[in-house]
């Protein structure tokens, strides 16, 4: 009977309605939030008139607000009944505060909402990724979380040149009045997903509690070391560009420079939206530690790119495609062995903590290989990011070795 089970089991579609649900939910958010995104740096400086300090603390407040609200969001989504209402609102609230920035008159009106449109947008994040769990068979994790990272992605392409297009035709303000759109329509995908994966209704609520020391207790906990190795190495995109465009000013001028570097940083993005489902796929069947060191590996090279580059466009080209990788493949992996390793009654915590290593690894590796970039050299702030490449790929084979 045993065997029957899981035979059924295996031959169980894992793209179902409640997966489609929450990959579109993904695409239309990402389209939504990458409007307002695109367009805030000129909004707080040219239509709001203040200096760019003021945007620079807009959004380290809201990077910060966002990584609380993964980790409280963590712990909410331990409820299945509760992850549901987080997600649903989560989403809502991101959309509605996120367009309400177009009305606003001062950069304090635009800073708060924006701080708890981030917030929000933190808090549905480990709901929306133990919804997924639930509504995907196991054997199949790697490619439901391929799927949503591939949609991801792309809302992120396609965002930004959604931004382009509306200020062209409707101006600032108004692009990001009626990014409120793309947002609501996600909201209302978690709603089609939830209801298409039919869940358990759930009697009773379960107390609110944070629990970390239960998450990293073995085999998981392994693992979650290895994953914050590599977000402490994973450094912001934005770095990658401004070396590119150093390195381009000299022979191209620096407006050319920075117009050629934005679109190797679409290639970035193409490369991550390419890889993300077939990283899916190759987690299902290798498993999820072999793919997220393989994109750890492209990180690294990627690096070593940036640090000993010159100025030819197709090493550049290349330094980008590998980082694009890169994050593909891990991220997509991340999210398949918490789905994996932890219990259903500690999912949420886990990927509440998962989201939180990698929003703080983030803010670590930007401050840190920012200020090298700056007081030391470009080539030794790529060189301390590699090094921690290395780093989580010996951790990543020690969790690997320890389970075998």
């Amino acid at each position: 009977m045993a065997v029957s089970d899981a035979v059924k089991t295996a031959k169980r579609p894992w793209l179902t309605p409640g997966v489609g649900g929450i990959g579109t939910a993904s695409f239309l958010a990402d389209v939504g939030h990458e409007v307002p995104t695109a367009l805030m740096a000129s909004f707080v400086t040219s239509t709001l008139g203040a200096p760019a300090a003021v945007l620079g603390l807009i959004e380290g407040i809201s990077e910060g607000l966002a990584g609380t609200g993964r980790f409280v969001g963590g712990a909410l989504a331990d409820d299945p009944g509760r992850r549901r209402r987080v997600a649903v609102g989560g989403y809502t609230a991101t959309a509605v505060l996120s367009a309400l920035i177009g009305v606003t008159s001062s950069a304090v009106q635009a800073g708060v909402l924006r701080g708890m449109a981030w917030a929000a947008r933190g808090l549905r994040v480990p709901a929306r990724n133990a919804l997924l769990a639930d509504v995907v068979p196991k054997h199949a994790y790697g490619r439901a979380y391929g799927f949503e990272r591939t949609m991801d992605n792309l809302g992120a392409i396609v965002g930004p040149l959604l931004a382009l297009g509306l200020v062209a035709l409707v101006g600032v303000r108004t692009a990001i009045v009626l990014s409120v759109i793309p947002g609501v329509m996600a909201a209302g995908a978690i709603v089609f997903a939830i209801r298409q994966a039919r869940l358990p209704r759930v009697a009773e609520r379960r107390k609110l509690r944070f629990r970390i020391r239960p998450v990293i207790r073995g085999r998981l906990g392994r693992v979650m070391a290895g994953f914050a190795a590599f977000e402490v190495g994973n450094v912001a995109a934005t770095l990658l560009i401004l070396r590119a465009t150093d390195l381009l000013a000299p022979s191209h001028g620096t407006q050319n420079a920075t117009q050629l570097a934005i679109t190797l940083y679409i290639v970035y993005n193409v490369a991550a939206t390419l890889v993300s489902f077939p990283a899916g796929s190759w987690s299902d069947r290798f498993g999820p530690l072999v793919v997220t060191a393989a994109g750890v590996a492209a990180f690294l090279l990627g690096y070593v790119v940036f640090a000993v580059s010159s100025p030819a466009l197709v090493v550049l080209g290349l330094g980008f495609a590998l980082a694009g990788i890169g994050i593909g493949c891990a991220e997509t992996a991340e999210h398949a062995a918490v789905a994996a390793l932890a219990p259903n009654e500690l999912r949420g915590s886990a990927f509440g903590l998962l989201a939180t290593v990698q929003a703080l690894g983030n803010v670590a590796a930007s401050v840190v290989a920012g200020a090298l970039y700056t007081f030391v050299s470009p080539p030794v702030a790529f060189g301390y990011l590699v090094g921690w490449m290395g780093i989580a790929l010996v951790l990543l084979g020690w969790a690997g070795r320890r389970d075998r």
